[in-house]
């Protein structure tokens, strides 16, 4: 799995181009600042610009019973990708594509610990720009849990959900030639009886934390709403209101 490895770099390389002030701002929304920039735009050095109000803001009401939700707590990933290892084999996952995947940010001046890893997937937003867009309604959220769904059955391919994902969790499926994503496993898992995704069963430091964010004596909501660690999500200003939150350990 390591030549799956997506940086900081490669991630401007495939989509933002040389560094100017939309793309600062683009790295803003996901929860990032830019503070050092080679001649010619290539990145120095990025940091965590953390807003502990954001994570707050995006929760409001629970409109779905159960609500499923996910915490990565950054500072406990060590890259050993048993999660990605581990979705790709329960939910069939095509080689090319991915339904997971763990970003690195390196910062070369750090003192002591320099490189981080960010474990990233469909944040299962309350108001997904995917569902928006796509044309067929192949896209959905699931009425009871509010899980985003894929009927492949209606996808033409067309990769406009894609193009609407803020959080670039999409892949077109070369099998199928319909459009992929992660599913929190609730046809692999969750509707068998199973309490975790395969990614959070997988995961050896607790990195992943999967559970209903509306029940109070469930971890997830434990952690999004206790006041003592900063909590922040993806790119907030998408106004998409995500799902999946983050914290530092």
């Amino acid at each position: 799995m390591k030549d799956k490895k997506i940086d900081f770099e490669s991630l401007i390389n495939e989509g933002l181009g040389s560094v100017g002030s939309i793309e600062r701002r683009t790295f803003l929304k996901m929860g990032l600042a830019i503070t050092g920039v080679f001649a010619g735009g290539k990145i120095l050095s990025v940091v965590s610009s953390i807003d502990k109000a954001s994570a707050q803001e995006t929760i409001g009401d629970y409109p779905y019973n159960p609500h499923y939700s996910m915490v990565i707590r950054q500072s406990l990933c060590i890259d050993c990708e048993r999660c990605v290892a581990a979705c790709t084999e329960t939910n069939h996952v095509d080689p090319s594509g991915y339904r997971t995947r763990v970003l690195e940010k390196i910062s070369p001046r750090a003192i002591g610990q320099k490189r981080e890893f960010i474990p990233v997937l469909c944040n299962h937003c309350n108001e997904p720009p995917c569902v928006r867009a796509c044309p067929t309604q192949a896209t959905y959220k699931d009425e009871k849990n509010g899980i985003v769904m894929m009927n492949s059955s209606k996808c033409i391919g067309c990769k406009t959900c894609m193009l609407a994902c803020p959080y670039n969790a999409r892949y077109l499926d070369p099998r199928s030639r319909t459009i992929d994503k992660c599913n929190f496993c609730v046809d692999t898992r969750l509707n068998k009886g199973e309490k975790l995704t395969a990614c959070a069963a997988a995961c050896p430091t607790g990195a992943r934390t999967f559970g209903i964010i509306s029940d109070p004596n469930d971890a997830v909501y434990k952690l999004v709403h206790q006041v003592e660690k900063a909590v922040w999500v993806l790119r907030p200003e998408a106004g998409a209101k995500p799902n999946v939150f983050y914290m530092k350990s």
